[in-house]
């Protein structure tokens, strides 16, 4: 009797043992299932912090360029709204101010100075306070700093 009761505690051990084992297991594998989630979602994330950067980007540049033509189309001299420049210029200007606070809101700390400094360039010229140099050697400086702050920026991105 002795034997059979050792047998069945013997047994009874191997049996929660395992229970033991299996539980831990499948513990692991959940906590490595969530890591790898997480690491999923966090990637997920990035990548799609990263695709709106560049869209702002990309509208801030076009609404730059927008603007550089109105600067290069504007009538000399100055007058009446002559051939509507000032009609198609004042959204031209309304979009390059959106699409820059878009930048500073949504993009790296360090693109909101060359975004500013590019901007006031671009309606310097656009309203013409540049004197008599051309918009593209008064944009140029600016102009770079900014491409440049980009680039920079989304490689750390």
């Amino acid at each position: 009797m002795a034997a059979d009761l050792w047998t069945s505690v013997v047994s009874l051990a191997g049996v929660a043992l395992g229970g033991g084992l299996t539980a831990l297991a499948q513990r692991a594998t959940q906590r490595s299932a969530e890591r790898t989630e997480e690491r999923r979602q966090t990637a997920a994330t990035t990548e799609s912090r990263r695709a709106e950067q560049i869209e702002v980007l990309k509208e801030f540049d076009t609404g730059a360029l927008a603007a550089e033509r109105a600067a290069s189309r504007r009538p000399d001299p100055w007058g009446d709204d002559e051939d509507g420049w000032i009609t198609q210029t004042g959204p031209v200007m309304t979009a390059l101010w959106t699409a820059s606070g878009n930048v500073t809101l949504l993009c790296d700390e360090a693109l909101r100075e060359p975004v500013r400094t590019y901007g006031h360039a671009l309606n310097a010229a656009v309203w013409r306070d540049i004197g008599d140099v051309e918009v593209n050697e008064h944009l140029e400086e600016a102009k770079t700093a900014f491409m440049n702050a980009a680039r920079a920026s989304l490689a750390g991105a």
